[in-house]
């Protein structure tokens, strides 16, 4: 019999955060469990939905060097440098930019 005090076995309005060893087969993957390139697409997808120059360019440069080099321009003088002023970019688009630093390194 299950504990009343137990959390799990409240309604809250909210999916449990637990999961029962049948559900695991088609629980949501975790993004750090995702393969490797199937996050990079996913970060990618961000900056080339608010950046499609930059995109374009971290695709001609990845696999090399000096792509985490132009990344790391990238994330500390937010933005490219084509002579247009900016403040900087969105959460969502710098988050992208450093977890493809971080990814580029991992391969």
């Amino acid at each position: 019999m299950p504990d009343p005090n137990d959390s799990r076995f409240h309604e809250t309005g909210f999916p449990s955060l637990q999961w029962e060893e049948d559900d695991l087969p088609t629980r949501p993957m975790p993004l750090h469990e995702r393969p490797l390139q199937a996050r990079i697409d996913n970060e990618m997808a961000v900056i080339a939905e608010h950046h499609v120059r930059i995109a374009l360019a971290i695709e001609k440069f990845w696999g090399h060097r000096d792509c985490v080099e132009y990344l790391q321009k990238l994330i500390m003088s937010g933005g490219h440098q084509d002579g247009q002023k900016r403040v900087g970019f969105k959460s969502e688009v710098l988050s992208a930019l450093i977890n493809l630093a971080a990814l580029h390194k991992i391969e």
